[in-house]
């Protein structure tokens, strides 16, 4: 986000009967796949309500050409009457965010953000003011590729929402964020900063890693040529590999522990496989146990609802 202050236009919102928001001025700063589908979403969930997006103009443009929000500027100046504020940035950035909230927002606001790290965010949010509370969240949606070109208002569609609130002394706040990601199709669930992130290193972080670094020594190795002769294989198991390197950069640097430990699991499951090639009872053990696993991961999302 720019230092210039640039307020675009207003854009009116579609007429539509709606329940009352759950927060009447929802400002977003950071207007990518899930910033401007959180905007999107809100819009059409809650007519009568304001949405404010703040990111670089291009990004604004784009988001107006959507009508994913109704004011939008490159300034967080604009937020000063905010009721929530979603920090939609990269994880460091959003970190760096926190340090200015209090000198943009006037009065009493909750605070959350998307990133896919919490440990950090949370420990940092600290400072904030009371009337400034915090409550860490991270959405389980998301698309091959990133950007405000690929948000969609039915992204949380059944799909679950992780807060992570550091205590119990914000309930009101978390309550209020709870109802407003359901009404928007989400599925809220809570888990402690620290389990979050443990969980999410074996969840998200190693499959994104993996699918990157197979496409990498596969495309090095066979070439264009090569990759012509695959099927569907070979791209369903890398379609991760598309994301951008931007955003994982700050997951893994404020993840780095977990995601570690993640990596050494993995490393120790293909070694013990390249160390018993010729016998395959290794292969044999994964495979089998990937299997049922793999059983349970489909069964378990062919359950959920949307």
């Amino acid at each position: 986000m720019s230092d210039t202050r640039r307020t675009l236009p207003v854009i009116q919102a579609p007429e539509a009967a709606s329940e009352p928001p759950i927060f009447e001025k929802v400002a977003i700063l950071g207007l990518g796949l899930i910033g401007g589908s959180l905007a999107l979403a809100a819009r059409r969930t809650w007519p009568r309500g304001l949405v404010i997006g703040v990111d670089d103009k291009a990004v604004l443009e784009q988001a107006m050409v959507q009508h994913a929000i109704d004011v939008a500027a490159d300034d967080p100046v604009v937020i000063a009457e905010a009721d929530v504020v979603v920090l939609a940035a990269p994880v460091r950035a959003n970190i760096a965010l926190l340090d200015e909230l209090a000198d943009h927002v006037t009065g009493s606001a909750v605070v959350t953000d998307v990133s896919s790290t919490k440990r950090e965010i949370v420990a940092a949010a600290q400072r904030l003011p009371e009337r400034l509370p915090f409550i860490g969240g991270h959405p389980f949606a998301g698309a091959p590729r990133g950007g405000i070109a690929h948000a969609r208002p039915d992204l949380f569609n059944g799909r679950p929402w992780l807060f992570t609130p550091a205590d119990d002394r914000h309930g009101e706040p978390l309550d209020r964020l709870q109802r407003f990601v359901s009404a928007i199709g989400a599925v809220p669930r809570a888990l402690p900063p620290a389990a979050h992130d443990r969980l999410l290193a074996f969840l998200s972080h190693l499959p994104q890693l993996t699918a990157s670094a197979l496409m990498h020594v596969v495309g090095s190795e066979a070439g264009a040529d090569g990759l012509a002769l695959t099927g569907r294989g070979l791209a369903d198991t890398t379609r991760l590999a598309s994301s951008p390197a931007s955003i994982w950069r700050d997951i893994c640097a404020t993840n780095r522990d977990e995601v570690t430990a993640a990596l050494d699991a993995l490393i120790g499951e293909l070694r013990a496989l390249r160390g018993d090639l010729d016998s395959g009872d290794t292969l044999e053990r994964v495979f089998e146990s990937a299997r049922r696993w793999r059983h349970e991961l489909v069964t378990r999302r062919d359950d959920e609802p949307g």
